[in-house]
């Protein structure tokens, strides 16, 4: 829970970090997790002779190195949602226990409760981010989820129908977030309003807005994260480390409002009116999202970044 002088510098501040959002356990079971999910990728190139045999004791992030410099495709079967375009029946994602018992932490939803209310959806607009070191990011990268994120409002990359919805991200940190290895930072203060975005190799804040001299570094520790307003401007600083960054975003909305991507699956992730509702089997979140894939594969594409070009009248 929070005290009211925590919730008093988010209505202020537009941001707060958290520690301890998920335990421990919840922690390490969500990397176990992956574990086995990469454990299974790098089987896969292994066979196919793409990649050299490691030692029997290389660990997961040795593993994430093989595919990171081999260029393989490790982001997206990482994934906790369905990328933007270029969906097919075959498009990896996952979803499984150890991510949904992160989702619906009593922790984090505690903490939401008491900045949204008790009725609380899982927004679909959720990822996975895993950092690598810059200096191993091939040139051409320009993914936010691998190389620093440029400056935004989460609203932005929402579409229209979730403009007036009453939404928070909780930035949740697997690993320790510090400046040196690219923790988000974020402008202080509640902007009362969108600001002009441009869609060029990410979609970020118009260079004309750019909150260049008041941006303030959010570093936390793993377990704990950043809570932030849909309109507060954040950004990642470079990953100058030597090693990963691993967080997630994960995004919650009042039930029964938009989720500003509607044509993806939401649930109740928690309902003190109707206790009943909430989803409590992460197979149903899986078959959801399995059911959403076959759909959207066969469908007119939904540009979810329309609402910004690269020729706007800020863009320039």
């Amino acid at each position: 829970m929070l005290s009211q002088a925590q919730i008093d510098q988010f209505n202020r501040d537009g941001y707060l970090v958290v520690e301890d959002l998920i335990t421990q356990p919840v922690r390490e079971a969500v990397k176990a997790e992956y574990e086995e999910l990469l454990d299974a990728l790098y089987a896969g190139w292994l066979s196919d002779g793409l990649v050299p045999k490691l030692a029997a004791d290389a660990t997961f992030w040795d593993k994430l190195d093989v595919a990171i410099k081999g260029g393989f495709d490790w982001y997206q079967p990482f994934d906790i949602s369905l990328p933007h375009d270029n969906i097919t029946n075959d498009t990896p994602m996952h979803f499984g226990p150890a991510v949904f018992d992160m989702v619906t932490s009593d922790r984090i939803l505690d903490t939401v409760e008491c900045l949204i209310g008790s009725e609380i959806t899982s927004n679909p607009i959720q990822h996975v981010r895993i950092k690598p070191p810059e200096r191993d990011v091939k040139d051409g990268e320009t993914r936010a989820h691998i190389v620093s994120t440029d400056w935004h409002q989460d609203r932005a990359v929402t579409l229209e129908t979730a403009d007036n919805t009453e939404m928070v991200t909780v930035w949740l940190a697997i690993t320790d977030a510090t400046v040196e290895n690219g923790c988000l930072q974020v402008k202080p203060g509640r902007t009362p309003e969108m600001i002009p975005h441009c869609s060029m190799t990410q979609v970020g804040i118009s260079e004309k807005f750019l909150p260049k001299h008041d941006a303030v570094p959010a570093p936390v520790k793993a377990g704990g994260g950043v809570i932030f307003h849909p309109l507060t401007p954040h950004a990642s600083l470079r990953n100058l480390s030597d090693g990963y960054r691993w967080s997630f975003d994960l995004r919650y909305n009042v039930t029964g409002q938009s989720t500003g991507r509607d044509h993806f699956p939401e649930f109740i992730a928690r309902s003190r009116s109707s206790p009943s509702s909430e989803l409590r089997d992460w197979r149903a979140w899986k078959d959801m999202w399995e059911a959403t894939r076959a759909r959207i594969a066969v469908s007119e594409h939904i540009n979810q970044h329309g609402r910004w070009s690269s020729d706007g009248p800020y863009c320039a």
